[in-house]
């Protein structure tokens, strides 16, 4: 029977170092969105995208004891309506063996204390429609959906198409 201290939580900051496990994990949640096929990025990606001379994103990382349990990746929005800044949350991911221990709420905690931080007003998110135990814990922790917006994205070849004056 195991005898000492249970596992202790705790969130902090990726760094350099913790790219390889960053976009591990990034591989996992892409596995679990049925997404796999989609993941291009490389670990030189994610040191530029995160380290580089201008981030694009930030990432924190959870560990339960020395083990890593999950990711949130991120990075700075604006609402014009307030004027202040806020989070948007590309990707939050537990790995299924820390689910259901609060790993999940500790890091929407910590964007959530971020955020207030940097005085700004909100952290935003998608989940797509067929991840009901997601939408669940949001549900749960007092997010609410966004009816009436519809999200549109421009990937290739639109984006070229249109960053070359060939929109329609």
């Amino acid at each position: 029977m195991p005898t000492g201290p249970a596992p202790q939580l705790t969130i902090r900051p990726a760094s350099p170092a913790d790219v390889p496990l960053v976009l591990g994990m990034v591989k996992e949640l892409a596995q679990y969105e049925r997404l796999a096929h989609e993941v291009v990025a490389t670990e030189e990606d994610y040191h530029a995208a995160l380290f580089g001379l201008r981030p694009a994103a930030e990432a924190a990382l959870a560990h339960w004891g020395d083990e890593p349990a999950g990711v949130a990746i991120y990075f700075t929005n604006f609402s014009t309506f307030l004027g202040r800044p806020g989070l948007y949350l590309e990707d939050l991911f537990v790995r299924p063996a820390f689910r259901g221990r609060g790993v999940g709420g500790a890091l929407l905690a910590h964007l959530a204390a971020l955020v207030q931080q940097r005085r700004g007003g909100r952290v935003e998110w998608s989940v797509l429609d067929w991840n009901t135990p997601a939408i669940g814990f949001y549900q749960r922790i007092g997010a609410a959906p966004r009816s009436g917006w519809t999200t549109y994205r421009l990937d290739q070849p639109a984006l070229a198409q249109l960053a070359h004056g060939a929109q329609g």
